[in-house]
């Protein structure tokens, strides 16, 4: 799947398509589910579990630890990007890090200025239940650069994204996607990191979801 992915981002981003110009990008509802990010060269980043209110635009991610792998992270990340401002939770230590948002870029909603790709059918569309039908939307990648291809269903509930730049790649695939939030705690800062300082961001960093994985 991956490697059809790769070739279907390389295809719609280099030649010219007869996208219909009606199409205007969707956004994705309140959502929970599992994410799983890979480099390609095939290596498992993560795998954990995400609650995204789309309404507030907070996004929670926290890795699974019972899915480890010898090149996974251990992150858990709480994004608040309307703010521009994103902490890194270590909940063991009761400790974390406030840092600013160069990039709002994430996997679970099309960016604004995205571009209409195509229509596809993942699987087959000639047997009954064994189709997933997808738009896909590509775009570049804002304050980095790179581009990004991303798959949604109908109803607007992301699939895969495929993020590409010049040093690195990443498919961000989704699972057991869930339309609403089950846990809302999840989305509210930590009491241990309420009055956090926010952390200086030095020259030439961009700090965004995607570079968590980099």
């Amino acid at each position: 799947m991956f490697a059809a992915l790769t070739f279907v981002c390389f295809v719609c981003l280099t030649a010219t398509t007869n996208a219909d110009h009606h199409h205007h990008p969707c956004h994705a509802p309140n959502m929970t589910g599992q994410m799983s990010v890979m480099s390609l060269k095939g290596e498992i980043k993560t795998h954990g579990t995400f609650t995204y209110d789309s309404t507030g635009k907070k996004l929670r991610f926290r890795s699974n630890e019972s899915h480890p792998t010898n090149t996974s992270l251990g992150l858990d990340l709480l994004m608040f990007f309307d703010e521009g401002v994103f902490y890194e939770i270590d909940a063991k230590n009761q400790s974390c890090e406030k840092k600013s948002l160069q990039s709002t870029d994430h996997p679970l909603d099309i960016p604004r200025g995205a571009k209409f790709c195509t229509t596809a059918t993942s699987g087959s569309a000639s047997i009954e239940g064994e189709g997933l039908k997808v738009n896909m939307w590509t775009g570049s990648m804002h304050n980095v650069k790179g581009t990004f291809s991303m798959y949604v269903t109908m109803g607007c509930l992301p699939v895969a994204t495929f993020y590409s730049t010049e040093s690195t790649s990443f498919l961000f695939s989704t699972m057991e996607v869930d339309n609403t939030i089950k846990e809302p705690d999840l989305l509210m800062v930590p009491a241990f990191c309420e009055y956090q300082p926010l952390e200086e961001t030095p020259e030439g960093t961009v700090n965004s979801f995607f570079n968590e994985f980099v």
